[in-house]
């Protein structure tokens, strides 16, 4: 595997430095999430910026703890795309969840229900 062509080349031993650095700001931007949740702002302004940190923290796990950043920019392009498409396909099915508590339409209604 020394000769591997799928990711990019990078020191055998990486320096522990690197990983603590990434640590502190995931940590730090933990405790700016803690002090979002208890500032009194409207719920989109919240929704917003609590949005932008947990992206900023999901990219820096990514990059750095699983490695994404050494692999070629291709696969990374494809791990978005595909991980973008994946969580809005996921988002069709709520449009259709009153269907779990009430039932299809013209199908018999369950027990411990409550009718619409």
């Amino acid at each position: 595997m020394a000769n591997a062509h799928d990711v990019q080349k990078h020191e055998p031993h990486e320096p522990l430095g690197r990983y603590l650095l990434i640590y502190v700001c995931i940590l730090i931007l933990a405790a700016a999430q803690f002090f979002i949740a208890f500032t009194h702002i409207d719920a989109e302004a919240m929704f917003a910026r609590m949005l932008f940190v947990a992206i900023a923290e999901a990219i820096l796990a990514l990059l750095f703890f699983m490695h994404l950043w050494a692999e070629k920019r291709g696969f990374l392009l494809f791990v978005v795309v595909f991980t973008g498409f994946v969580i809005l396909v996921m988002q069709f099915g709520w449009t259709d969840s009153h269907r779990m508590e009430a039932g299809a339409p013209y199908s018999q209604s369950k027990s411990g229900t409550v009718a619409p």
